[in-house]
């Protein structure tokens, strides 16, 4: 059991701040949420909360335990490098996801599907003369 009245106030210090910026980045991404009104509004909100308020709660967890145990604490950092690299690929595929199955539906409020140029032809290479 770590005892926190121990803990010195340059560790404290830096541990609450993390601590608040995370948590205050989590709510306003949750608010988001709440707030915005179409389903691709409100991919981007909980998307940011979600990374860099894992990133801020994380940052104080590594300094307050590394202080507690004596030693560096990493297992944290690998736990945020998945959130921050899990949580955009999550948002593209679920908004693609949602795309694809509006334009299925003919919904009007979405982009229209990119219109490709035709694959070029191959030229046809004359035969050599024998």
């Amino acid at each position: 059991m770590i005892d926190l009245e121990t803990l010195p106030v340059w560790i404290a210090l830096p541990a609450a701040l993390f601590l608040v910026i995370g948590s205050t980045l989590t709510l306003l991404g949750t608010l988001g949420l709440m707030q915005l009104k179409s389903f691709y509004d409100r991919l981007h909100a909980p998307t940011l909360g979600t990374s860099w308020g894992t990133a801020g709660i994380m940052l104080a967890s590594m300094l307050v335990f590394s202080w507690a145990g004596g030693r560096a604490v990493l297992h944290e950092l690998v736990i945020a490098i998945f959130v921050m690299v899990t949580t955009p690929v999550t948002l593209m595929l679920l908004g693609r996801a949602s795309l694809h199955r509006d334009r299925g539906e003919g919904r009007a409020d979405v982009p229209p599907a990119p219109v490709l140029p035709p694959p070029p032809q191959p030229v046809p290479q004359e035969e050599p003369a024998e």
